[in-house]
């Protein structure tokens, strides 16, 4: 296994710093989570760039005067974070921040690499497949291990099990974690992409194809996927939560580099938000009902099936998951080569800013 290389910044603000400013700057995000063994290595610290960063903060400016970011019903505490209002707290007035909504972890990786937002959540797969394709963006937070993908059939199907895929057609977003579950779950039935036709639909749409009756089956995502069960009674004939990959928030490069002070807030605030689900499971049910226009016991259903508690710093778990995906991005023609994927791997993760949040 290649060691992940270290990450150094030009601007780096050492949380140390950051505790140094006004209170009027309001940074102290907090967030309590379950810890795992992670890996990677922090940035360094106490360079010169470091001290002129933590002055320019010091004097209350922000190294921009605007953030990016989406938010999406696939990742809830995104959710929390715009209802909330935890970023725009911590940045005053005089960072403009701009929410916008990412239907997939493929949109959210079209709106990174367009430049569109600085930050944007996506699953672990989806993100490893960007960076293997040449998008300049790094995982800096791990926001949940969510059961979100499974394969859904209509109430009636004859369809019980995998094996009974052979020749059907089946829905589901290429790019994305339930792409990936359908390979994998394709794999292990001894099937391949061959094996079965493969309609690229985007996840809502894969929902309505289903019950419609113009695909035979839906690799589906939550939350549309719970509400399928919920109001149309459809099935799911197979589920491994080892098959879905981790949450990823990604950030670009060029936001890193330039505005680390403003990207440690985003992760502080996805901290926050963590504690704060754990806290307060039946309004963030409703919150994640009322964005994704579903009842609130479907909401329920959903984060039944997501894991919040988790270590935020991206590492080992993360990365053996990914290298089980990776070889499967070769396979399928999704990245050019092995070597081109496990670059990508390599240089992924930026595990510093969630190994600096204060959890006090």
């Amino acid at each position: 296994m290649t060691t992940r290389p270290s990450f150094t910044r030009r601007t780096r603000t050492s949380w140390a710093g950051a505790l140094a400013l006004t209170a009027a700057t309001a940074l102290a995000l907090t967030g309590c989570v379950a810890g795992e063994d992670a890996q990677g290595n922090a940035a360094g610290a106490g360079t010169g760039s470091d001290d002129a960063a933590a002055g320019s903060s010091s004097s209350g400016e922000w190294s921009t005067d605007t953030l990016n970011i989406d938010f999406a019903t696939y990742n809830p505490l995104s959710l929390i974070v715009k209802d909330q209002g935890f970023i725009e707290e911590a940045l005053g007035d005089d960072v403009e921040v701009t929410w916008t909504q990412s239907a997939g972890s493929n949109k959210a990786n079209e709106l990174l690499r367009a430049g569109a937002v600085d930050v944007a959540s996506t699953a672990g797969s989806a993100a490893l497949l960007a960076r293997s394709n040449g998008s300049p963006i790094h995982t800096i937070d791990i926001y949940s291990q969510p059961e979100w993908s499974a394969l859904v059939v209509p109430e009636d199907s004859d369809i019980s099990d995998v094996d009974d895929l052979e020749g059907k057609t089946i829905a589901a977003t290429t790019g994305t974690d339930p792409y990936f579950f359908l390979l994998q779950a394709l794999d292990e039935a001894g099937l391949s992409a061959d094996d079965v036709t493969i309609e690229n639909l985007q996840h809502a749409d894969g929902r309505a194809a289903l019950e419609n009756g113009s695909v035979d089956a839906w690799s589906g995502l939550d939350p549309i996927m719970a509400a399928s069960e919920a109001e149309s009674d459809t099935k799911l004939i197979y589920r491994n939560v080892d098959f879905n990959t981790y949450g990823f928030l990604n950030a670009t490069e060029s936001f890193i580099d330039e505005s680390p002070d403003v990207a440690q807030v985003v992760v502080d605030a996805y901290e926050k938000a963590r504690a704060w689900a754990e806290d307060n499971p039946d309004e963030t049910a409703s919150i994640l009902a009322d964005v994704a226009g579903i009842d609130p016991a479907v909401a329920t259903s959903v984060l039944e099936r997501t894991h919040f508690d988790v270590d935020p710093v991206p590492g080992d778990d993360q990365r053996a998951v990914l290298e089980v995906v990776a070889p499967i991005l070769v396979e399928t023609g999704d990245v050019a080569s092995q070597d081109t994927v496990d670059d990508a791997l390599d240089s992924l993760f930026d595990p510093s800013f969630a190994e600096e949040t204060d959890p006090s």
